[in-house]
């Protein structure tokens, strides 16, 4: 029998801006912690083996920062808070409920495009 692959892989944007950047950053040294935060707790509930945390760079939604995406599902949780981490561990990962109260506007974060048809929308 082989390594299980996870059943979950949880992004978290690390991005920081420097000072003065029009844009947000998902990293402040108010939040610059959620990403040691979601690692400990998984680990504290025993399913670091399962689901995979992974630091990322910006996922262009800065605005609604903090933000994680949850694979699979494409869940994208916003305004993240250590609170808001362990709600999302406890209910959506180990639970398999969407926290939906967490989870990003619909006008951010629409239905995905394929590629192909992204493609055609470009004219190519």
């Amino acid at each position: 029998m082989g390594i299980p692959q996870p059943a979950f892989y949880i992004f978290k944007c690390e991005q920081s801006s420097p000072p003065g950047m029009p844009k947000p950053s998902c990293v402040t040294p108010q939040t610059q912690d959620l990403f040691q935060h979601l690692a400990t707790k998984l680990m504290q509930e025993g399913v670091m083996g399962t689901v995979q945390p992974i630091r990322t760079s910006c996922m262009n939604r800065c605005s609604s920062g903090p933000v994680m995406l949850v694979e699979p599902g494409h869940t994208m949780y916003v305004g993240l808070t250590k609170d808001k981490i362990d709600r999302i561990v406890a209910e959506h990962i180990i639970g398999g409920k969407v926290v939906d109260e967490f989870v990003i506007d619909a006008e951010e974060w629409d239905e995905a495009i394929s590629p192909a048809d992204m493609r055609k929308q470009m004219g190519k």
